[in-house]
């Protein structure tokens, strides 16, 4: 009796923590992508942050010099989380991203690696929204 309760706290605590981790990562999304909002978003930033992106620099300050130069290309930036995906420390996250309203977008896999709560490295593929198939297949 004693090993299945150990069991069931145990599963509960680590169910708690994919979905903690989970909504880590759908803030950080919503406020630094949608509102533009680094400070905010910052807060999410563990110690350290390794960035995979050869097109961002490691640290906060990385993330910051990235996204207040992709908001001043296109203030109309907007990140839509399609699926979330937690699994041990990782946060899977795929999202349909446009710089401009009308434009098709890109599909985005961004994978985040959390500690103690924390975001402290980041991967991502990406691919633009096709515009016509061989299918009716959405990749979004």
């Amino acid at each position: 009796m004693r090993d299945q309760q150990f069991i069931q706290t145990s599963t509960a605590l680590h169910d708690a923590t994919l979905e903690a981790n989970k909504a880590v990562v759908l803030d950080f999304i919503e406020k630094s992508v949608n509102e533009g909002d680094l400070d905010a978003a910052a807060v999410h930033f563990g110690e350290s942050y390794t960035q995979h992106n050869p097109n961002i620099a490691d640290g906060v300050q990385g993330f910051r010099d990235y996204l207040q130069q992709l908001r001043q290309r296109f203030p109309m930036v907007r990140g839509e989380v399609k699926r979330i995906f937690a699994e041990g420390d990782f946060v899977i996250v795929h999202m349909h991203a446009k710089r401009e309203p009308e434009e098709t977008g890109i599909a985005i896999v961004d994978f985040f690696r959390l500690a103690k709560g924390k975001l402290v490295e980041h991967w991502e593929v990406r691919q633009p929204v096709a515009q016509g198939t061989l299918h009716t297949n959405a990749m979004i």
